[in-house]
């Protein structure tokens, strides 16, 4: 019989750092406003730039897209079921979801310290979001999008500065091909304008 990879011993998964093998209630904490139904992550480690800080795991794959899933690739949205769900926008993130390889990152501009409130950058996975709302993540004028809806509607010069996904590279690439094909977007398809 050969072999198989399992899970280290609970003595010895203790023993791992939670970056390694991630325990979310030791690296991030859920908080919510009182009286209302907002809510979001803190972090309650200091990490440097572009270092681990989860795996994601635990998650279901496929359905459609929706408030709480996440587009991890072209026709693949996933539902994370874990506290990493809390991890909202800004257009000025703390952390960097990486869907290839199935990891959160911390931004690589800036290191993260504990009590940063955890974000990361939604057009970098999302195409287009199935509920669109303003952003009032107050990463200032010419930073902030002002409005959220998936990287479809930005185009390369909104995106640059922002780490994107491969699926999201490619269907801007795709899309801003098409545009000057005298090619439109509608939705995460594209459609041709007659002119």
């Amino acid at each position: 019989m050969a072999d198989v990879a399992c899970a280290p011993s609970p003595e010895r998964a203790a023993a791992l750092p939670a970056w390694i093998n991630p325990d979310l209630d030791r690296i991030m904490v859920v908080r919510a406003a009182e009286g209302s139904f907002r809510s979001w992550a803190e972090s309650l480690v200091d990490l440097p730039a572009g270092s681990l800080f989860a795996r994601i795991t635990g998650l279901t794959v496929g359905g459609p897209a929706t408030y709480s899933s996440v587009q991890a690739g072209r026709d693949l949205h996933v539902e994370l079921h874990s506290d990493l769900l809390y991890i909202n926008h800004s257009c000025a993130p703390t952390l960097e979801f990486d869907m290839a390889r199935m990891e959160v990152r911390v931004a690589h501009g800036r290191d993260l310290r504990k009590g940063d409130v955890l974000t990361f950058f939604y057009p970098s996975t999302e195409w287009t979001m199935a509920q669109p709302f303003d952003c009032w993540c107050g990463a200032g004028e010419g930073k902030c999008l002002g409005r959220v809806e998936g990287a479809a509607t930005l185009g390369s010069e909104k995106l640059r500065g922002h780490r994107l996904n491969r699926h999201i590279r490619e269907m801007l690439k795709e899309n801003e091909a098409g545009i000057s094909k005298g090619w439109g977007i509608v939705s995460d398809t594209l459609t041709h304008h007659a002119t």
